[in-house]
């Protein structure tokens, strides 16, 4: 009888585990149910043209937002207007908004009040699959799948082979991948965890490349990396990108010193949006007192970026 009720007592536990398990999934269901559906994947009327957007430069007026109705706006009355192929250096202290800059442009959270003008497109206007299909960002963390190298960098398989090599060399990463078993057809571990964490954004920025996008944007991609493939990473983005838009969000100010601007969010709001060397030759700047904090003198920033 002992063995018999320590059975039954094993069984009650876990089938009450089991139960207890399935009410949190019922809850997970319903509280996705309850949540406020995306704006349309596309909008047939309101599509833009094929070659939108052709300069990228990018208007934002006005422009507020928060997470949910609840909570305090994380993003407050900005106001920022940024040419074509300029490259914009995003810095602040976390919560300053910068991260919630980037996903208001993708619209993954949507505007309270304000304006996103993209080409003289309002981004609210059109679907977000036209909106997303046409921006390219690169994340802190690298995505990579579980295949080969060339659907990594080519996951739709629109690009030739010739292309593909062509964009891993402009990336640096033509060696390192041609030294590989199989070279295009070698398999890669899912998160590519069988290379290191400079390759994956490498592989990345490759993928970015052969996309053509007229606004790029990098999420401090390069905040996990060493020193070297960050400025192998900013090499890139000046030469190859150099005729599409590019906004960095970034931890290390080396990565922006050679910025046509630079923006410095706190708060959620503008605390300064000027060219690095003006700001730099302010002391009172807030871009003055992170540089100075950061043992880097104004004479570290290159010239040929300030008018």
């Amino acid at each position: 009888y002992a063995i018999q009720i320590t059975h039954a007592l094993n069984l009650l536990v876990r089938t009450s585990s089991e139960i207890e398990a399935n009410i949190t999934s019922v809850e997970r269901i319903n509280e996705y149910a309850e949540l406020t559906p995306e704006a349309p994947w596309e909008i047939p009327d309101r599509k833009p043209p094929s070659y939108w957007p052709a300069n990228g430069n990018i208007q934002i007026m006005d422009l507020s937002t928060r997470y949910r109705n609840n909570l305090q706006l994380v993003l407050k009355n900005l106001t920022i207007d940024i040419q074509s192929g300029e490259k914009i250096g995003i810095i602040g202290r976390t919560g300053s908004g910068k991260s919630s800059l980037c996903l208001t442009l993708f619209r993954i959270i949507e505007p309270t009040n304000g304006t996103i003008m993209i080409d003289n497109v309002d981004i609210r206007l059109i679907g977000v699959h036209d909106l997303r299909s046409k921006l390219t960002i690169i994340p802190q963390d690298a995505v990579i799948f579980a295949g080969t190298v060339r659907f990594n960098v080519d996951p739709f398989g629109h690009y030739s082979d010739t292309e593909i090599w062509h964009a891993l060399e402009l990336t640096h990463m033509k060696q390192r991948i041609a030294k590989m078993d199989d070279g295009l057809l070698h398999l890669l571990a899912e998160g590519g965890q069988n290379m290191s964490a400079g390759e994956r954004q490498l592989l990345c920025l490759a993928r970015a490349l052969l996309r053509k996008s007229k606004i790029f944007i990098l999420d401090e991609a390069t905040a996990a990396i060493d020193m070297e493939t960050d400025r192998l990473i900013q090499l890139t983005i000046r030469s190859a990108f150099k005729d599409a838009t590019v906004l960095t969000i970034a931890h290390r100010l080396h990565t922006i010193l050679d910025s046509n601007r630079i923006l410095v969010l706190s708060n959620g709001c503008v605390e300064e949006f000027d060219e690095p060397m003006r700001l730099a030759a302010n002391p009172n700047s807030a871009f003055a007192k992170l540089l100075e904090n950061a043992n880097i003198r104004p004479s570290d920033i290159p010239l040929y970026n300030s008018a």
